[in-house]
């Protein structure tokens, strides 16, 4: 069947082939139109038996034939094509009693999938492949062993697997490959990914693989820059996938991943991820950008995700300036230290909230900060998005009105009622993935928990914390929140069960909680191995009373990428009432923009 898919809406295929290249070996390829705007998907099928007899029927109206309509191309035709055709083979049964298909993939031509068929799977039973399969995957999930019950290891699992799924490889095994241009390039030194799905991984899924994947995250880093340099719009990925991009959600924030890798030093070349930086920042007809770049926010009257693109913008902007200090241009580096402020352009002071302007600086009127239709902010509303300003969190503490008034309301956003009117009709923000106003179930919010971090109570971090790993995360069949939009919502799991987050990538901080499990160990790829130890960890004893970090009192509340680089174990002494005079501040205070 060459027409189904998983939308399977009428015109989504547009073309497809199918060549009976011998009796047991069947080549074709189809060409969709959807999310990715042209994609090709080319396919070599090796049988283990002869096929005897064969035909195709076209289910589309045919407006021209051609020249091919002197044939019978319903049966033994070995040409296939049509826009929506269906194909069956016929096998002697007399010959075996068994049927064996091998299928291989390639985005790049018939014949790169049958080198890929030949290399991968030639020579090799179902049976020894599925074991091949198997302790592959053993071998990737084992970079983790940890101590818990068997649901809470089955949960640490279940996540790390779903880190692995995207991004995919998308590379011949030649290192062929089709690019953003569609034109067939080679890839000599890296291996070649795609399924970037950046609006969500940036956040944990990136600075997770800094620690677990740092091989694959560098590739995935190159994947990026190459993909810009095919682009002919000089961009990093938005969102794309399988030579297309398709432009979904908001900001630029492949220079969130990329400042993350450059940070953690992954061997990439800082002038030429800056420059890709500065190109995908300044293209004036992205989504309000050449606005954005001439009065410092977008206005609500030009675009309906006004306010979120102004505060994730300003936070992608820090990450060129880091990265611009990191490579030693101080030019690059004053100019995008201005435009990480521009948050503070939809930050209204006198209700203590983000909210849109209109372009001639008025605020938006009728404002409601819980709507997440209309008030200037996609999949979110103004409740959540006012605490992204990752970047700078000392003050969006002063915006929000002090200390006091920030923990307030980060107390109420965990705990008051929202009700369903709000969220009802916002396909990314339900109920299951809800606690009080707090979104879990989409990625905006996930740095938020930690947060306290910056105030005179972080030990409210780890009651949090607790309460969504055990509210949002379960091993039933509903037993996600939300997406796990390639990753990244488990990435928040892993990280979280060690114990600490990346609120900021782009730093080489991971902010402190507490661990979810007793014992964890990282083995890195330097050959050290990384422990999280929390002897006495549970729903009661959720707050950590002290910590040290290889057998020394620890008084930070990060720690960094080269701590856990080092090797070595990180100890949390844990109890059932919180240490209250366990607070962070001056150096021991993760990173601001605005000194500590």
């Amino acid at each position: 069947d060459m027409i189904h898919g998983i939308y399977n809406y009428d015109g989504k295929v547009l073309w497809t082939n199918i060549r009976v290249e011998n009796d047991t070996l069947v080549t074709g390829y189809r060409i969709t139109n959807g999310w990715a705007r042209t994609n090709y998907t080319y396919f070599a099928m090796s049988f283990s038996k002869p096929v005897v007899h064969y035909g195709c029927e076209e289910k589309a109206k045919i407006n021209y034939r051609g020249g091919y309509g002197k044939f019978n191309m319903k049966e033994n035709f070995p040409d296939i094509g049509g826009r929506k055709i269906v194909a069956y083979f016929d096998f002697d049964p007399a010959a075996s009693d068994d049927l064996e298909v091998k299928v291989a993939l390639s985005g790049v031509s018939t014949d790169g999938a049958l080198k890929n068929l030949r290399a991968e799977a030639s020579g090799y039973s179902f049976d020894q492949l599925a074991a091949r399969a198997g302790e592959t995957w053993n071998k990737e999930l084992s970079v983790i062993e940890a101590n818990g019950t068997d649901d809470q290891l089955a949960m640490l699992y279940t996540s790390l697997y779903h880190t692995m799924i995207n991004p995919c490889v998308y590379t011949d095994v030649d290192g062929q490959y089709r690019g953003l241009d569609h034109n067939i390039h080679k890839a000599d030194d890296f291996t070649n990914y795609t399924v970037f799905s950046v609006w969500d991984t940036y956040r944990a899924l990136h600075p997770l693989f800094n620690i677990i994947n740092r091989q694959v995250n560098t590739d995935i880093a190159r994947s990026m820059l190459k993909h810009c340099e095919q682009s002919v719009h000089k961009a990093l990925p938005i969102w794309s996938h399988m030579a297309n991009e398709n432009w979904c959600m908001i900001g630029y924030h492949s220079v969130s991943v990329l400042a993350d890798a450059v940070a953690k030093g992954l061997p990439l070349d800082k002038e030429e991820v800056l420059k890709a930086m500065v190109s995908s920042s300044t293209i004036p007809y992205l989504d309000g950008t050449g606005e954005y770049m001439e009065k410092g926010y977008v206005a609500l009257d030009h675009n309906g995700s006004a306010a979120s693109l102004t505060l994730e913008y300003a936070y992608d902007d820090w990450t060129i300036y880091h990265t611009a200090l990191l490579a030693g241009n101080r030019s690059v580096a004053d100019t995008y230290k201005k435009r990480a402020a521009n948050y503070t352009n939809v930050f209204d002071t006198n209700i203590g909230y983000a909210r849109p302007r209109y372009a001639d600086g008025r605020w938006k009127e009728n404002f409601n900060l819980l709507n997440t239709h209309g008030e200037g902010f996609i999949e979110g509303n103004a409740l959540n998005y006012s605490f992204y300003v990752p970047q700078d969190v000392n003050n969006m503490v002063r915006l929000m009105g002090g200390d006091k008034s920030f923990i307030s309301k980060l107390d109420s956003l965990f705990t008051m009622h929202l009700p369903a009117e709000f969220f009802a009709q916002t396909e990314d923000v339900t109920e299951e993935g809800l606690l009080g106003g707090y979104v879990h179930g989409n990625e905006p919010s996930h740095h938020i928990p930690f947060l306290y971090a910056w105030t005179s109570q972080p030990w409210k971090t780890q009651y949090w914390q607790r309460e969504i790993m055990n509210k949002m995360y379960r091993t039933n069949i509903d037993g996600l929140c939300g997406n796990d939009d390639c990753g990244q919502m488990s990435a928040w799991y892993i990280l979280s069960s060690m114990g600490f987050y990346p609120v900021c990538p782009g730093t080489d901080q991971y902010v402190l909680g507490a661990p979810y499990l007793p014992y964890i160990k990282v083995t890195l790829e330097n050959g050290k191995t990384f422990e999280v130890k929390a002897d006495k960890v549970s729903d009661r004893n959720r707050y950590v009373k002290s910590v040290k970090l290889n057998g020394k009192p620890y008084t930070k509340g990060f720690i960094t990428q080269q701590d856990i680089m080092d090797g070595g174990t990180l100890t949390f002494e844990m109890t059932s009432s919180p240490n209250k005079k366990r607070v962070f501040n001056g150096a021991d205070k993760p990173y601001s923009l605005s000194s500590n």
